[in-house]
């Protein structure tokens, strides 16, 4: 590929993944990187990222090829398609708009030539895209990193950028070796600066469950008790009544649901994952102290739904979903985004 035009690959979501995604993309010389930002692009605009990274190290005002702030319009710009669209925004469908209506500007839904790489969490995320993009290759990103942003423009990267690969399966499409073999090459765009552990994962459903055994479980129990990782662990009563129960039945539902067998010991692996003396805030929790929404559709309802449909018993994740789409719904009335009748003084 060194010999060959460089690919286009235009990034929505410039946060702590899409940043180090974006990094490695544009680190291998195989790529142009495009990034949409949000809240911190008159930071970056202005200055560049600052960037702590245990993979890239120290780099000041380090910037992509473009960076704007909003999704390119192929019509309305005269654009040619971009080889790849990365999403790496949190997905949140139950918040307008959806990133169906978030890319759409980037991607007609008559497609053919665009590849689609959804670097985000949970299940069934591909779906509206089938849906939508009947045409579209969309492949499957699951990311292992410890990354954040704790103030805009400033990323940092404690933990390996290691990231999963593979395709979705898709019946509009004639032939899955296409879509394996376009895998494979965003695997070389992105592993060539040698700076990341990016390889081609053939069982895309084994990854998301994988991984959900902590983020349907952890990162909701977290998010409403308001405890890190470390101290669910210390707490009273919290290993034993929420997060083994939640956690095995994560596992039931992905044998009965998918056919997904996890092995015996992915429980006693996803508790003890992080350090218990880094007392890390998973991703909902930061959300919930942030006053953000939480992504918990696709991460803890999706697998729910699946769970249930395939008979298997879920009162644990049950009550975690309701408590969580009760905290989604406090913060949709901060946010004006739901009225409710004004409150009357005791005694009218």
């Amino acid at each position: 590929m060194s010999n060959i035009k460089k690919k286009s690959v235009l990034v929505i979501g410039g946060g702590s993944v899409g940043t180090i995604a974006a990094l490695n993309l544009q680190a291998g010389g195989l790529a142009s990187v495009t990034l949409v930002l949000r809240s911190n692009y008159n930071v970056v605009n202005d200055n560049g990222f600052d960037i702590e990274s245990c993979d890239h190290g120290i780099l000041k005002g380090w910037k992509p090829s473009v960076v704007r702030n909003t999704v390119p319009n192929l019509v309305e710009e005269n654009l040619e398609p971009y080889d790849y669209i990365l999403l790496s925004t949190k997905n949140i469908p139950d918040i307008p708009p959806t990133i169906v209506d978030l890319v759409k500007p980037a991607l007609p839904s008559t497609n053919t030539h665009t590849t689609l790489v959804l670097i985000q969490n949970g299940l069934n995320i591909e779906k509206p895209f089938l849906q939508s993009h009947p045409k579209t290759v969309v492949l499957s990103g699951v990311s292992l990193i410890g990354s954040a942003e704790p103030s805009p423009g400033k990323i940092v990267q404690d933990d390996r950028d290691r990231l999963l690969i593979g395709a979705f399966a898709n019946s509009n499409l004639d032939t899955t070796a296409a879509t394996e073999d376009l895998a494979r090459e965003f695997v070389e765009i992105y592993a060539k600066g040698g700076k990341t552990d990016c390889v081609f994962s053939p069982n895309v459903l084994h990854d998301r469950w994988r991984k959900l055994v902590y983020n349907a479980c952890l990162n909701p129990i977290c998010a409403i008790t308001g405890l890190d990782t470390g101290r669910i662990r210390l707490a009273d009563g919290a290993l034993a009544g929420l997060v083994r129960p939640a956690m095995l039945e994560i596992v039931e539902a992905a044998k009965k649901s998918a056919g997904v067998q996890l092995g015996d010991d992915v429980v006693d692996f996803m508790i003890e994952v992080d350090e218990l003396q880094l007392y890390l805030s998973p991703s909902m929790l930061a959300d919930v102290r942030k006053g953000n929404f939480i992504e918990f559709e696709n991460l803890l309802g999706e697998p729910l739904r699946e769970g249930q449909k395939a008979g298997v018993a879920m009162p644990t994740l049950q009550v975690l979903y309701n408590i969580a789409k009760a905290v989604q719904w406090r913060t949709k009335e901060q946010r004006g985004l739901v009225q409710i009748p004004p409150k009357k003084k005791k005694g009218e």
